[in-house]
């Protein structure tokens, strides 16, 4: 039997030639107007951004990007920009397997800047969660209950294999589970993973996670799920 070494040796630079080769989006061609499309970005805080255990370099370079999408998106008439965020409780059981992060009320919990000062902010949509998943007691799927007429949902944020992954495929399956039109997005600049390297990982005790390889592999697997991956939107 091949082990999984020999059996990646293949498969690994199919990967990331699928990585780079992803198309960029127009926005205008992302929905048929504004009213139809969502942008759904998760984890944009500070805690993952820029201080705590769990802050990260990669990550916090998704802010621009990020910030460029919404500013462009309002300015061609769309509405719909909600914000699902770690807002954990002091005693979080999310804590067993994760460092204490993004406490309810604490800075780490608070919207980035970039976001926070953009002219219409207060419009957006905040929905606080406790856990990776988006949707798992929160107000995600009454929000989309509430809004039928939106029928493309771009997905940005982070973790590319934890909270992204888990609310793209959520709204990706909840369509298909009740056989609703919905086009499900993630642009590759918008999103990303932390990095901890084998030797950093042996050293304090914990899992190693290498942030370049499962950055590509979960989003090539939204992608067989029927997510559409896409270079970036403009």
């Amino acid at each position: 039997m091949n082990t999984l070494q020999q059996q990646a040796e293949p498969f690994l630079p199919y990967l990331e030639n699928w990585l780079e080769s992803r198309p960029g989006l127009p926005l205008a061609e992302a929905a048929a107007a504004p009213d139809e499309i969502a942008i759904f970005s998760v984890d944009v805080i500070k805690g993952f951004c820029s201080t705590g255990p769990l802050a990260s370099p990669r990550v916090a370079a998704i802010i621009e990007p990020v910030v460029q999408l919404m500013q462009t998106a309002w300015e061609g008439g769309m509405r719909h920009i909600v914000l699902t965020q770690d807002s954990h409780e002091p005693d979080a059981v999310e804590f067993g397997a994760f460092p204490p992060h993004c406490l309810r009320g604490s800075e780490e919990a608070e919207t980035v800047n970039e976001i926070a000062s953009l002219p219409f902010f207060d419009k957006m949509i905040l929905i606080e969660k406790n856990s990776i998943d988006s949707a798992l007691n929160t107000g995600l799927d009454a929000w989309l209950d509430a809004h039928p007429q939106v029928k493309t949902c771009i997905v940005v944020g982070d973790c590319t294999d934890l909270c992204t992954y888990q609310l793209a495929m959520h709204l990706r399956l909840d369509a298909n589970a009740r056989q609703l039109e919905r086009r499900v997005i993630v642009p590759i600049d918008c999103v990303d993973t932390y990095d901890t390297p084998l030797a950093v990982a042996e050293k304090l005790g914990i899992f190693p996670h290498p942030g370049d390889l499962l950055h590509a592999t979960f989003l090539y697997h939204m992608a067989v799920n029927g997510i559409e991956v896409v270079k970036h939107i403009k």
